[in-house]
């Protein structure tokens, strides 16, 4: 049996790039920058417009624009599901504000995710360090003889998380029966 199907897929109209991003859509919850990236590499791959890349960007922000207009792609929705996820793993505010700065978040809705976390939770980071220190039993969630040995070591991978000093201070210094008291609030 032979199958005849090209490696390529063939893009011939914006009803095409339309099909194509609904399918990404389907499949996976990306942001506008994300998505306008992706479209336009399938695109490139083709030769739509015989690949002239200023009709091919004002053909897929046309139906990047159609698709916010019919509520399919919303930055405000993503950004905070995104926030909320982030904080769960544990994620200091300021790699919050990175990964969502990296995938193409505006800097006003940026500020106003960041605002709404804080607004929420009494102290984000804080009860997000816990997290990480759990996870990685570190700190507080050592044996209490490896605490004094490990403490440069336990900073430093608070501070690459993206916690500030002080929070990092906070946490390492915690004992076992105040830990639980926070462990209450996760």
């Amino acid at each position: 049996m032979k199958f005849n199907k090209s490696a390529k897929q063939t893009i011939e109209t914006s009803e095409d790039i339309k099909e194509l991003a609904l399918k990404y859509l389907d499949k996976y919850q990306p942001s506008k920058k994300d998505l306008r990236i992706y479209l336009y590499r399938k695109v490139l791959d083709t030769d739509f417009l015989h690949k002239d890349k200023e009709g091919v960007l004002k053909e897929i922000d046309k139906v990047l624009l159609n698709l916010e207009n019919i509520g399919a792609l919303n930055d405000v929705i993503y950004s905070e599901l995104k926030s909320k996820n982030y904080l769960r793993r544990g994620y200091s505010l300021n790699k919050i504000r990175m990964h969502l700065a990296q995938k193409g978040i505006a800097s006003e809705l940026l500020k106003k995710t960041m605002q709404d976390i804080q607004k929420d939770n009494v102290d984000p980071d804080f009860y997000s360090a816990i997290r990480v220190c759990k996870r990685r039993r570190i700190g507080p969630y050592r044996p209490e003889a490896n605490r004094d040995l490990f403490y440069k070591k336990d900073s430093g991978v608070l501070a690459r998380a993206g916690f500030s000093f002080d929070t990092t201070k906070n946490i390492l210094s915690l004992k076992k029966d105040e830990l639980k008291i926070y462990e209450k609030k996760i």
